[in-house]
């Protein structure tokens, strides 16, 4: 393995080794607290423009496959671990964690101790950084840093988001049966807006017995409008991704278009942000941001409590209350995690329920979503 060197914007140098792409990158860097699904993490766009610090110490021990990606390639600067596991072992492995970086040219940094820089993030917040394999002078790598844009400055959303729409299709994994089986007959179309969007999500979404249309970031909100006037579509789902949400200027404005035209919709992370910003409440950066998965959500109507996959920087205001009803509440500092907004058939969650971690304690918002779209599509049909 390559030396690679670690500067952080607070000064911090650190050397350790390279097990992914060389070169140099910056980037902001974040913690997270899963136990397992490295891969699914990689892949998952809502980390473009970051540095991933792994809080599990053994990392590569299962290897990479194809049906565990999130997406079609991967968009993180670079991962961080304790530990990195070489030889891997398991069935449906088809390469290793270092291959796998390399061919989606992310950095892979170990022999690191990711429990200091941890307690640093956790202690100071979230900050930018750079590593490089071929510079291992402390001044020159600040002097790069200084001079790069940070992480709110860059829209990410054009790199990660489908370039032209295309009807998903999906087959779930039956484990007791050991087979894949597809989805129900769908009972109404959608169009899902992507702005990163995970592939576990719209699988959640068809098996919920939505037929999904995803279509670019750079919609128009008036294309969407007369297709759900026409009847052609019932809904629209707001999906993840990456960055500052109060940089997607036009994408607010096409949004609160939609909200204006009372089409049902749903949304997640980022898609929650940006329904926020759209109705007029700006979100802001919390401290670290909430990254792993094992973090507990208060449903406020019904007082369970669920384990839940969060992924995102930025959360929305408190004052968001006088146009929507909280639905979940997060119990590590009470931030919001749910709307249901008055007089609107449009909800959002913060968290991600695609993901698993309760195992399904949370998805039972895709079967909410697809339950409002069918109910509106009734009553518009009489």
């Amino acid at each position: 393995m390559k030396k690679v060197w670690v500067y952080l914007e607070n000064g911090i140098f650190l050397e350790a080794r390279s097990f992914g792409a060389e070169g140099t990158r910056t980037g902001e860097i974040v913690f997270n607290t899963s136990m397992t699904g490295y891969q699914e993490i990689v892949s998952d766009p809502s980390y473009a423009g970051q540095f991933i610090t792994f809080t599990m110490p053994e990392i590569g021990n299962v290897g990479t496959n194809a049906d565990d990606m999130e997406s079609a390639g991967a968009y993180a600067k670079g991962i961080i671990v304790r530990n990195y596991q070489k030889r891997y072992s398991n069935f449906r492995a088809q390469s290793s964690l270092e291959d796998f970086l390399k061919r989606f040219d992310i950095m892979g940094i170990t022999d690191i101790d990711t429990r200091f820089l941890t307690k640093v993030l956790r202690e100071e917040g979230s900050m930018m950084m750079i590593a490089s394999t071929e510079i291992s002078d402390a001044g020159e790598l600040k002097k790069i840093l200084s001079q790069s844009p940070r992480i709110e400055e860059i829209n990410y959303i054009k790199e990660v988001s489908t370039k032209k729409s295309y009807l998903h299709k999906s087959a779930t994994y039956d484990a007791k049966e050991f087979c894949y089986k597809a989805p129900p007959k769908p009972k109404a179309k959608i169009i899902a807006i992507d702005f990163g969007v995970k592939r576990n999500i719209l699988n959640n979404l068809t098996q919920a017995g939505l037929e999904v249309e995803v279509v670019p970031h750079n919609f128009k909100a008036e294309d969407l409008i007369e297709k759900y006037e026409k009847g052609e579509i019932d809904g629209v789902f707001l999906s993840n991704g990456p960055g500052d949400p109060l940089l997607l200027k036009d994408e607010h404005k096409e949004i609160k278009k939609l909200i204006d035209a009372k089409i049902p919709m749903f949304a997640i992370c980022l898609g929650h942000q940006l329904l926020s910003i759209s109705h007029g409440y700006p979100t802001f950066k919390l401290k670290f941001g909430h990254h792993g998965g094992n973090h507990p959500v208060k449903n406020v109507k019904t007082g369970r409590v669920e384990i839940t996959a969060q992924n995102h920087n930025y959360n929305v205001p408190e004052n968001i209350k006088e146009v929507a009803e909280v639905t979940h509440m997060n119990l590590f500092d009470n931030t919001i995690e749910g709307l249901k907004y008055k007089n609107s058939p449009i909800f959002s969650v913060q968290h991600h329920p695609e993901a698993s971690p309760g195992p399904h304690e949370s998805a039972y918002v895709f079967e909410e979503f697809a339950k409002a779209v069918v109910e509106c599509k009734k009553n518009r049909s009489i």
